[in-house]
């Protein structure tokens, strides 16, 4: 894995979010806060970069998420001194589901929070004349670990150069707190998931071969099964990370 300095990839960040805020002539962040590690580090940077009374938190419960999300939201917006709402998204994605499609599957209902959460976020946007703070890490970007148009869709991503690892020593370096740091990773759109289980392997390894996938480094060291896993995760999610196509210049007459 690559070495980086911590410290100064902060203050790197807090002055890349100040910068693009006051030339975008708007006054404030406003984010999605999960309780977990990256929206904590993401909302931590931002009131590094402009204080925090420019900041806004959103927590946005299903009845299916877990009380501690909630919790551990509170206790970040808390900690950062933040204002923060808190809007329970279920009559909404219920509205759908219960009215037009019952027997749709966990993945669908849980890409379908993700987007009501991003529309939620962006109507408060516009109300509070803010921009809507990313949260998404490299990690999650190269294995297609996102939701199109719903977690993966902000105004800017301060973490998008980021391993998932490395987002934990930032939020360390911040002083985030350890609850949330030391808790599992999950995307917490039903009952019981975890980000490690469901791709099939730890962020550790995950971030090693990633590393050295895209650095062109030797990868025969690693185990062969992990490192289908992550060739795979790859692959599959290859046409969330493009644009959308377009077809090319119309035929000449």
């Amino acid at each position: 894995m690559r070495k980086i300095d911590i410290g100064k990839e902060c203050e790197r960040i807090a002055q890349f979010l100040g910068s693009y805020l006051q030339s975008s002539g708007l006054t404030k962040y406003i984010v999605g806060v999960s309780g977990g590690i990256d929206s904590a580090v993401s909302a931590t940077l931002a009131v590094k970069a402009i204080g925090k009374e420019n900041v806004i938190g959103v927590m946005m419960p299903y009845t299916s998420s877990n009380p501690n999300s909630l919790e551990d939201g509170r206790l970040l917006c808390n900690y950062l001194d933040i204002a923060y709402q808190i809007i329970e998204i279920s009559p909404i994605v219920d509205a759908w589901y219960e009215s037009y499609e019952t027997e749709a599957s966990a993945l669908r209902r849980g890409n379908f929070m993700a987007r009501i959460r991003m529309c939620v976020l962006y109507d408060l946007s516009s109300k509070y004349r803010a921009l809507v703070l990313g949260t998404s890490n490299l990690s999650e970007i190269m294995t297609g670990y996102f939701t199109q148009h719903g977690d993966s869709a902000a105004a800017i991503e301060p973490l998008a150069q980021l391993y998932k690892t490395e987002v934990w020593r930032l939020a360390r370096n911040l002083g985030i707190p350890k609850k949330i740091i030391e808790k599992n990773p999950s995307a917490d759109l039903w009952e019981n998931q975890t980000d490690e289980q469901e791709m099939g392997i730890s962020y550790r390894e995950l971030d090693e071969i990633l590393w050295s996938i895209h650095n062109m480094q030797d990868v025969t060291t690693y185990n062969k099964d992990k490192l289908d896993t992550v060739y795979k995760l790859i692959a599959k999610s290859a046409f969330k990370r493009n644009p959308a196509p377009v077809p090319e210049v119309p035929c000449s007459l």
